[in-house]
């Protein structure tokens, strides 16, 4: 890539990087508002970020994404296994990896949904939808 390429390329990540900026300070309020809004732009900050190195977003990211997610899914089975219910509950450090180990297991299912680009309106709708069909099932 010639000298003005990369300036062009340095200026579109800096656009990028103030639309993220952007969605982020525009989803930022009180921690119960914090949804899958402000999650997604979020990775897409830390995607945009690291694309040179991780690859930028694609189905096959999303799939690999996956395969972290079920292992992070895996390390918080692994709390629960060694620590138990009581100290995930009562113990402040265990509860803090715990909950560590969720939001891995969440920041690679917003990588999934990115790279097959999923919204957070299509999740939101399709979960409600599910929701109602599991409501009527019994």
């Amino acid at each position: 890539m010639h000298g003005a390429e990369k300036e062009i390329e340095k200026e579109i990540e800096k656009e990028i990087e103030k639309e993220i900026e952007k969605e982020i300070e525009e989803t930022d309020g009180i921690m119960s508002d914090f949804g899958f809004q402000e999650m997604q732009a979020i990775q897409k900050q830390l995607q945009e970020k690291y694309k040179d190195k991780w690859g930028g977003l694609s189905p096959k990211k999303g799939r690999d994404s996956l395969l972290w997610m079920m292992i992070e899914a895996g390390e918080v089975a692994d709390v629960i296994k060694k620590q138990g219910d009581e100290k995930i509950v009562g113990d402040e450090q265990v509860r803090s990896h715990f909950i560590e180990e969720l939001c891995d297991v969440m920041m690679y299912l917003n990588d999934v949904m990115l790279c097959y680009s999923i919204s957070p309106e299509e999740l939101a709708e399709t979960y409600r939808e599910k929701h109602d069909r599991n409501m009527k099932r019994w």
